[in-house]
């Protein structure tokens, strides 16, 4: 019977044993569990930034300024082109009775190019016109053949502030050779 003793005392032992462990296991287990919710956060709001101050000064715009406010905007986004639709040479190299116009109310400087329809060839570059000035007459940047020339005049216009190109228009123009 010792045999039969010393196996149920080692059966004994090894269910000790592995109670102890299992024992062990839930404690790790219930004080992971705690510990995961005992120490989640909850997420901070964080308010930052600039508030609208009280307001000093400001009144509020009557009618007439509130219009007089969105004509001027309007009248900010307009543009009107003036170029003579036919510009005569008496020769290829001389000076003709090229006319561009660059209207006061326009308020944008503004840069002409003008090339020709057959080929794209730029023949004329007229340099910054502010608002108010005109060209009266000028001389072609490439010398031409006698004939009629059929060209478009490119007019770029320009932000007076930045001097950024604001967009474009185009129109067309025959450019007259004589001799």
């Amino acid at each position: 019977m010792d045999k039969t003793t010393q196996t149920d005392e080692e059966k004994k032992k090894k269910k000790r044993l592995l109670l102890i462990l299992l024992l062990l296991l839930l404690a790790v287990s219930a004080g992971g569990l705690y510990y995961y919710f005992s120490t989640k956060t909850e997420p901070v709001q964080v308010v930052s930034g600039d508030y609208l101050p009280d307001t000093k000064g400001a009144k509020k715009m009557n009618d007439k300024e509130v219009k007089e406010a969105e004509q001027k905007a309007v009248d900010a986004s307009k543009f009107n082109m003036v170029i003579k639709s036919e510009a005569v040479f008496e020769t290829g190299d001389s000076e003709g009775s090229l006319y561009i116009q660059n209207p006061v109310e326009n308020g944008y400087p503004i840069n002409v190019v003008i090339r020709l329809d057959s080929n794209n060839e730029q023949i004329y570059s007229s340099g910054a016109i502010q608002p108010g000035y005109e060209i009266n007459g000028a001389k072609l940047d490439k010398k031409l053949a006698q004939g009629d020339h059929p060209a478009t005049a490119t007019f770029d216009i320009y932000d007076a502030k930045t001097t950024e190109k604001r967009g474009q228009v185009q129109a067309g123009i025959t450019i007259r050779v004589n001799n």
